[in-house]
């Protein structure tokens, strides 16, 4: 049984790519690509993104982000969905918000599906505030997206 304890987190690699993708496509209808991932670890400078990792070495889930100044925007996060349920997304986003306090910001934001309540629910324990919504933002269900935003100065 893994357990959060023997789960660690790591910047993420472009090795990491065909592991990432595979959570990708069973996280979400519409996943993102391999070109799309290797554009944000090779060519847009404000990306980040990190993994979490078994003690065995295997990604079972990850979280981007991109910090422009001293703003950060959540651009995915996704867990195995086996692996669900133990804590993996909360220490994602515990070990992106450490990662951007080091860089000085001083807002983060998201956008999650009005109807993914455990996700709104994490947000909600890490500190997010509703910031308002975005109509029709997901393109596979047309679903809208309530933007979320926390401060930490």
């Amino acid at each position: 049984m893994i357990t959060n304890e023997t789960i660690t987190y790591r910047k993420m690699t472009l090795d990491d790519i065909d592991r990432i993708l595979v959570i990708e496509e069973e996280a979400f209808p519409v996943p993102w690509t391999r070109e799309a991932f290797e554009h944000e670890m090779t060519t847009n400078l404000y990306s980040h993104y990190i993994v979490a990792e078994t003690e065995a070495k295997e990604i079972v889930g990850y979280c981007g982000m991109w910090i422009v100044m001293d703003e950060s925007h959540i651009t995915n996060v996704a867990v195995l969905e086996r692996m669900r349920g133990l804590k993996i997304g909360e220490g994602l986003m515990r070990e992106a918000i450490r990662v951007v306090l080091e860089q000085d910001v001083v807002l983060m934001t998201l956008e999650v599906r009005v109807t993914n309540d455990i996700a709104k629910n994490l947000y909600y324990k890490l500190g997010f505030q509703d910031g308002g919504i975005r109509k029709k933002y997901y393109t596979d269900t047309q679903e809208d997206a309530l933007v979320m935003w926390v401060e930490f100065k």
